[in-house]
């Protein structure tokens, strides 16, 4: 209907699939492939804040006039389509959001004319929308995981075999380090369609020349190593690089071993960014009376695994910030400061309190379930009790106050469950403005729909 099968023939595409990193892996490949001068197409998932961050082109969101123009475009011929063909109504019917927003990155990576288009994979891949992708330049995998089970499959050996339906015959494709059950069933698959399946190595950090990488976490690094692969093929295979990087996979030489990177490589992984992952701010309201009373550690880790790095993350990034307040202090910036973990929002590993919000906005409704709140609010306060020596079993409901205009607050000894995500950073800005001496640190993570909340209502200010 929209006439796009062959713009996605012609497109010189890198689609990536995993359960970890792949918006970083795709964000760090396109600023690479940009800073070599490449006019690039970056399609991600989810958006934040605002739809059109699914949209790059040259590393910026997509302006508003442009998507409307698209959206509209395949829109409106879509539902003439639908409205006057009874036929493909009733075979065919208009396509689900992700389906859509799918075919609207084609359209305007192909009326655009992208030299190069990154494509995120949304969920799994053999079934995924992305994958009409037919003759894809090169593919990649990045860490996998436990996620979307019910999907997906309940075992690291179904989860594989959805990521590998992205490979293509013939078609070279880069993974990292996985699980041994993951790495069989991804090396058999290759096998079955001629894909020379290599393993990228994890980016050694001399190679940055004193730089750090644009995305915070050690845990990027094994990221950066699969972008350069993914890059570095790309520009191989389209006749921009004559000589094969083989120095870069664990199957020849190490990455150590290499004695530099080009510069457009090292300036695209220093200068890369991607909102929600490992990302610091500090709330601008605090800032207007006193700068760093309140300080959002943001990360959309939503899986066991990714729950752990953003854990080592949070715990590095704390420390680091503490040391740094503590030099300000020895010269006489902010003497009277000090630092303090907690409160924080959501699932957490803090030493402070923690807050509970139940939905981004205030209830609509006097009836609302916050069991599963409070189940959280059992456990966290259980953990804290045995590691104080004083294990005891809390019932949350029986510490109940008022806040807000009679919006009821569960509290607890070393919790708080608010009524929505507004009531909560409401009150930490309050107990910020009510003692300037001491400094919130505040980590936000287990789902990245939560990070696009908690960065609206902070970023409005």
């Amino acid at each position: 209907i929209l006439d796009l099968e062959e713009p996605i023939s012609q497109m010189k595409i890198i689609h990536v699939a995993g359960t970890k990193g792949k918006g970083s892996t795709c964000v760090f490949t396109e600023a690479i492939l940009r800073n070599y001068g490449f006019h690039t197409g970056l399609f991600t998932s989810p958006h934040l804040i605002d739809i059109r961050e699914r949209f790059r082109l040259d590393g910026e969101d997509i302006c508003i006039e442009k998507f409307l123009e698209y959206f509209w475009w395949c829109w409106d011929r879509l539902k003439a389509c639908f409205l006057i063909d009874a036929k493909c109504r009733d075979d065919m019917p208009m396509p689900t959001l992700f389906h859509f927003l799918s075919l609207l990155a084609f359209k305007i990576f192909a009326t655009e004319q992208v030299d190069v288009a990154i494509i995120e994979v949304g969920l799994g891949g053999k079934r995924d929308a992305t994958n009409v992708i037919q003759s894809p330049i090169v593919c990649g995998i990045t860490p996998l995981g436990y996620d979307h089970t019910e999907v997906l499959g309940n075992t690291l050996e179904e989860i594989a075999g959805q990521k590998a339906g992205i490979f293509k015959k013939g078609v070279p494709a880069f993974t990292v380090s996985q699980p041994p059950e993951a790495m069989q069933v991804l090396e058999k698959t290759a096998s079955q369609l001629d894909v020379c399946l290599q393993v990228a190595n994890q980016l050694d950090g001399n190679l940055l020349n004193g730089l750090h990488l644009g995305l915070a976490g050690e845990h990027q690094y094994v990221n950066a190593g699969l972008a350069i692969m993914l890059s570095y093929m790309w520009l191989q295979r389209t006749g921009y690089l004559e000589i094969k990087p083989v120095d870069l996979t664990v199957s020849t030489v190490k990455v150590k071993h290499l004695s530099c990177l080009p510069e457009p490589f090292i300036k695209g992984l220093t200068t890369a960014s991607l909102q929600g992952r490992a990302q610091i701010i500090t709330d601008r309201v605090c800032n207007i009376q006193s700068q760093g009373d309140l300080v959002f550690y943001l990360d959309g880790a939503h899986s066991p695994e990714s729950m752990e790095v953003c854990a080592n993350w949070f715990s590095h990034a704390i420390k680091e910030d503490n040391e740094q307040e503590r030099c300000s202090s020895s010269t006489g910036d902010n003497s009277s400061k000090d630092s303090i973990q907690g409160p924080s929002i959501a699932i957490s590993t803090t030493v402070g309190r923690m807050c509970l919000s139940s939905s981004s906005l205030p209830p609509t409704s006097s009836e609302v379930d916050y069991s599963w709140q409070m189940t959280l609010q059992t456990i966290w306060e259980d953990i804290i009790c045995n590691k104080r020596g004083n294990p005891k079993k809390v019932d949350p409901v029986s510490s109940v106050r008022e806040y807000d205009n009679d919006t009821s607050v569960k509290s607890c000894e070393n919790s708080m469950v608010f009524s929505s995500l507004p009531l909560a950073i409401n009150y930490l800005r309050e107990t910020a403005e009510q003692d300037k001496s001491v400094r919130l640190q505040v980590l936000v993570t287990g789902s990245i729909h939560l990070i696009g909340d908690v960065l609206k209502l902070v970023k409005k200010y």
